[in-house]
């Protein structure tokens, strides 16, 4: 049985409505909700003394239950004969004051002001189908009735799905009549439908008459509280009601539907009155396995979320996978705000896990985690650098012996841009003071840059090295305590990150270590033209411009002319050393080529985990047996180094994955 329209023009017309309640019979059929899933909301804005106009009532039970309660004094008119017929004899002798009348919403037939409440249920979006010229010129008409029989001070409460052409006409017609408006959301009607429209979020306008309003009142809430949102302009409405539905139709896709054949989706989650996001849920799915769960979520503590695993698609897939549920949300926290325990964040969290839940799941939703804490993250300063932008200084606590100082441009802040553990000695006064410790490499790819460092300087005596890319200084630190006798000038744009290293990353310059603040690209050149020569040449530089698929370096650094500076820059045996990261895998096979086309011989080695891959280019011609030997010595060399000093991060493994995979093209 055709119970809705073939066509949502079908709404606005009569001879529809009665076939509806015709076939519909007694039963009652309710648009966006009943009475116990409204009543949260309708109870702040309608009182038992008011009198109460229902327009477009239907066959709903809306005005009965309210009656029921108290509220006696309701007329409901509907152009439908037949149903006003159908809800007189259904309520003529158990609610005797409950009027119908049989009545056009465009021509009221009540005195003016005769009202303090008008209930619009689902009525506006029936008679406004679109947006054609004589459409709104209807839904006007209706709105000055509206007008018309409503009392000062009286309330017009539209209870609608809010597609943009209505809550156009809503907000171009009411603030500028002087009646102030406020729109909330009506979670728990979304609940209820089961429909296949549920995907459709409900919204209640509530439009209150004035004579006179001196300004003009604009107010939303989207949350579960009372708080209201204050807007300056319709814009500000339409923005986040459009944000809602968009939200809403996301997750019903997501219910319905398994994307292991497509990147994550990503929501930012924020609290009704604050613009600035409180987490980050991805919803991840893998191809489904009958041995798996069916769902959970997972909380990141803070300060992990720059991890592989957590700050990339591939790396939540992984973590899908190794927790052995078909869809997981993996959730993560943002700096700026505060979060007291784990479990509060899972309670924060239920309603908007839930939401994302695959089609057909029951049951309490399993949060899992990494330990029992939220982690800890301070704040140590927030600056700005007009190259870099804004950025922050952070202390992150990973376990009581695991703290990092991090340093995160604003601008990708899931991205590390320098970091340095952060270790506790005891003077021998008895003092506990914390020191970087510059001797463990936080970054997975300085390690396979120093070893290549090492392979570029191995039969030299007094080696030279250029490091684009200052940064906190850390990698600089390292090679200036691994590599004693190498001299060492470090180029960077941005004098705030020089700044930035000695301050808070105990960065120090001394005879063998040198920083220029310079444009790399002009560094190169210039030591071209001066017949500068180097043994090796780091780029280990991010790109600022977010718009190409590559990280690193920028893309002004893989220019033909710039490789053919670079590579008059180096000694005889020196080495281009390159940390690119590139998220568009078509840009990678151009890039190689070029390479190829000013050195004899490209090196590289993809890490296992990272984005990051180390290309090393060479003037001379690398045989594989070559290279694997000098890598060999180097990596000795490297390991020897760790050992000696005690380095807590030394991993045999890693360094044997490079030198098993490095690759000559």
């Amino acid at each position: 049985m055709n119970l809705l329209p073939k066509s949502h023009q079908e709404f606005g017309q009569k001879d529809y409505w009665e076939s509806f309640f015709k076939k519909r019979g007694g039963k009652a059929f309710e648009w966006y909700g009943e009475y116990p899933e409204l009543c949260g909301h309708l109870h702040k804005y309608i009182k038992t003394k008011d009198n109460i106009l229902v327009v477009g009532c239907g066959n709903s039970s809306l005005s009965s239950d309210l009656y029921d309660i108290g509220y006696l004094t309701i007329t409901n008119i509907d152009i439908s004969q037949v149903v006003i017929r159908q809800m007189k004899n259904l309520h003529e002798k158990t609610r005797p004051s409950l009027n119908y009348i049989q009545m056009d919403v465009f021509s009221m037939k009540f005195d003016d002001g005769s009202f303090t409440v008008i209930v619009d249920k689902g009525t506006l979006d029936a008679l406004m189908p679109d947006d054609k010229p004589i459409t709104k010129e209807r839904i006007c008409k209706y709105f000055t009735e509206i007008e018309r029989v409503l009392k000062f001070g009286g309330r017009y409460i539209c209870i609608s799905l809010l597609q943009k052409h209505i809550l156009d006409i809503i907000l171009a017609y009411f603030p500028s009549h002087n009646w102030m408006f406020r729109v909330v959301r009506c979670y728990e009607a979304e609940k209820k439908s089961d429909s296949a429209d549920s995907s459709l979020p409900v919204f209640m306008v509530i439009c209150t008459k004035f004579k006179v309003l001196p300004q003009l009142i604009l107010e939303a809430n989207m949350g579960i509280e009372d708080k209201m949102i204050r807007f300056e302009s319709s814009e500000g409405v339409m923005s986040l009601i459009d944000g809602v539905q968009q939200s809403a139709f996301i997750c019903s896709g997501l219910r319905r539907s398994n994307i292991a054949d497509q990147e994550d989706v990503s929501f930012d989650l924020h609290n009704p009155n604050d613009n600035a996001p409180r987490f980050t849920l991805h919803v991840v799915d893998i191809p489904h396995d009958h041995k798996h769960s069916s769902y959970a979520a997972f909380i990141v503590p803070q300060g992990r979320e720059v991890e592989w695993m957590f700050s990339t698609s591939k790396g939540r897939k992984h973590l899908t996978k190794m927790t052995k549920y078909n869809r997981l949300a993996i959730i993560t926290m943002h700096r700026g705000q505060i979060y007291n325990s784990l479990e509060t964040v899972q309670n924060e969290l239920q309603d908007a896990v839930c939401q994302v839940a695959p089609s057909g799941f029951k049951g309490k939703i399993l949060f899992l985690s990494l330990g029992s804490d939220v982690g800890k993250r301070t704040v140590l300063t927030e600056g700005h650098s007009e190259i870099s932008g804004g950025y922050i200084v952070e202390d992150v606590e990973i376990s009581p012996k695991d703290r990092f100082r991090r340093l995160i441009y604003l601008s990708n802040q899931f991205v590390v841009q320098s970091e340095a553990k952060l270790k506790m000695v005891k003077c021998r006064n008895g003092e506990i003071k914390e020191f970087k410790d510059h001797l463990y490499l936080t970054c997975k790819h300085h390690i396979y840059m120093s070893i290549a460092a090492q392979i570029a300087i191995l039969k030299f005596t007094s080696p030279s090295l250029a490091l684009i890319g200052l940064g906190g200084g850390g990698l600089c630190m390292f090679l200036r305590k691994f590599l004693p006798l190498l001299d060492i000038i470090a180029i960077d744009i941005d004098n705030a990150m020089l700044e930035i290293a000695k301050k808070w990353f105990g960065f120090k310059q001394d005879s063998k270590l040198h920083v220029s603040i310079l444009d790399g690209v002009d560094f190169i050149r210039q030591s071209a033209e001066k017949g500068k020569k180097y043994n090796a040449i780091l780029f280990d530089v991010d790109s600022k411009d977010s718009s190409i698929g590559m990280s690193c370096p920028p893309k002004q650094f893989l220019d033909p002319l710039l490789l053919e500076d670079a590579s008059k820059c180096l000694s005889e045996k020196g080495l281009l050393i390159i940390n690119v990261v590139i998220r568009d895998e078509s840009l990678r096979s151009p890039i190689v080529n070029d390479l190829k086309n000013k050195f004899v011989s490209i090196v590289t080695y993809k890490l296992e985990e990272d984005l990051n891959e180390i290309i090393i280019c060479s003037r001379e011609k690398y045989e594989k047996s070559n290279l694997s030997s000098l890598a060999k010595v180097a990596s000795e060399k490297f390991d020897d180094f760790l050992t000696k000093n005690k380095v807590e991060n030394r991993d045999v493994d890693d360094i044997k994955h490079f030198l098993d995979n490095l690759q000559i093209t």
